[in-house]
């Protein structure tokens, strides 16, 4: 019988004739993920025989993998934040660097619930729901909205909170931005589309031909998200409300510019673990307009 240490040595030679970069991680998160083993496990468990089937799916996924489709989306899910997140055909796969937004927007929303007791949450685009459930995991006295073209994408985002217990704290809305809105937030945050059109059959093919083009075209210069959130957000964000965008390593400048132009003044800037602008957080300035300006 094959043992797991062939299966896994043999996967990343695969891998890496096939010219994938970390094809030893690779392959021991493909399939620990399919045997449901830790990283300890696939270490220690070399010795491990393993059945015709568990050969046969490994296989399968090898294959799959060979097609440059992304590790984590054969497996279906993926960590983001300490929560495990399904994903499906219409959702992007949650990565580390959106946990920068996460990490910036929770001081913040930490202040509105020291200050009211509660405090909700809009997240624009929500997809898996990464962004909102990661704050809700951390602020038990936070309520979320989680907003999304897709019905795909909001049925993935509701059955992620069901399971990990923030279902009764979560609603999914399906909405084009703003257009299906009601209420004022403490923190509206959103990982737009922010990719220029044209760059796009260009990007790598894990991404070009596995990730739903939707949440990735962001217009001709990759900015028409961020004017079209910018100029409806004043009118749902709380008076001391704060709101917070991840951007595209080179489009600091030009989203500040949107924000700035409509009435919002930037309050943080964060870099991702790569050292690149990630993330924007703006506050409303003064003069913004009510709900029912």
């Amino acid at each position: 019988m094959t043992t797991l240490a062939a299966v896994v040595a043999e996967a990343r030679r695969r891998f890496s004739e096939a010219g994938l970069a970390d094809s030893a991680i690779e392959a021991r998160i493909l399939i620990g993920g399919l045997l449901a083993l830790s990283s300890t496990e696939i270490f220690v468990g070399g010795d491990r025989k393993l059945s015709e089937d568990e050969v046969a799916r490994i296989e399968a996924a090898v294959q799959r993998r060979l097609k440059r489709e992304p590790v984590h989306r054969i497996l279906g899910a993926r960590e983001f934040h300490g929560m495990d997140l399904r994903m499906s055909r219409e959702t992007l796969e949650p990565r580390p660097d959106t946990e920068i937004l996460v990490d910036a927007m929770l001081p913040h929303l930490r202040e509105a619930v020291a200050a009211k007791g509660c405090a909700s949450i809009l997240d624009l685009g929500t997809g898996t729901g990464a962004i909102v459930l990661a704050l809700l995991k951390e602020v038990p006295a936070a309520r979320g909205m989680g907003s999304d073209i897709s019905e795909d994408a909001l049925a993935t985002a509701a059955g992620n909170a069901s399971r990990l217990g923030l279902g009764e704290r979560f609603q999914a809305v399906r909405s084009r931005w703003f257009d299906e809105i009601a209420g004022r937030f403490d923190i509206i945050v959103s990982n737009p589309p922010y990719i220029p059109s044209a760059v796009i059959a260009g990007l790598d093919p894990e991404v070009r031909n596995f990730d739903p083009l939707v949440a990735l075209d962001g217009g001709p210069d990759g900015l028409d998200p961020y004017r079209d959130i910018a100029a409806d957000a004043a009118r749902f964000l709380a008076p001391d409300g704060m709101l917070g965008v991840e951007i595209g390593f080179d489009q600091k400048t030009g989203v500040t510019e949107i924000f700035t132009c409509a009435g919002f003044i930037l309050a943080q800037a964060e870099r991702d673990y790569g050292g690149q602008d990630r993330v924007l957080v703006f506050k409303p300035g003064t003069g913004l307009p009510s709900i029912n300006g």
